[in-house]
């Protein structure tokens, strides 16, 4: 079950579900919209090893927006912090953001119970298109769980995402045995 923005309210009141910083005017009946922070990352090498840590180079969108171009994986970041105690955030795209032909998550739209921290974005796109910091760029959508959780994201020892950070954060694929 999806929670309604009354929900969502009342689960912000308590501490379940935290964003900061909030807008009242940035929830919708049943999300609540996240925009595009204003620090990005691409990777340094052309042909990327998931046995290796692959490194980035971090930039900031100038006042002026920055020209994303096909065939090239943008890390983005949400503006917002984010926690989620009791629910399951999923994180979507929004409606605007894909008749533009951003794609915002490759794999990754859904969060953990206990994820905490800024979203990072698989942004891919369609073609050219200029992008701004602080332009609405998805929503979250809070699910109920069923059952008890044993152990939350940010209490496994085994979670990769869970340094609080501002800026995104490259594959931690190479830290998995395989």
């Amino acid at each position: 079950m999806i929670l309604s923005d009354t929900a969502i309210l009342a689960a912000i009141d308590c501490g379940d579900i935290v964003v900061e910083p909030f807008d009242r005017d940035r929830l919708g009946t049943n999300s609540y919209d996240v925009c595009l922070g204003k620090n990005l990352a691409c990777y340094v090498d052309d042909v990327l090893d998931a046995r290796v840590h692959n490194q980035v180079e971090r930039f900031e969108i100038a006042p002026e927006g920055i020209v994303l171009a096909p065939g090239k994986t943008y890390l983005g970041v949400t503006e917002e912090y984010t926690e989620t105690r009791r629910y399951v955030p999923f994180l979507e795209g929004k409606s605007s953001v894909g008749r533009l032909g951003i794609d915002i998550h490759a794999t990754a739209g859904k969060g953990d119970v206990g994820f905490c921290n800024h979203w990072t974005l698989e942004i891919s796109v369609a073609q050219s298109v200029r992008v701004y910091a602080g332009m609405p760029i998805g929503q979250l959508i809070y699910f109920h769980v069923g059952g008890e959780i044993a152990v939350d994201y940010s209490s496994k020892s085994s979670a990769k995402y869970n340094e609080r950070t501002p800026y995104p954060v490259e594959s931690m694929m190479w830290k998995n045995n395989f």
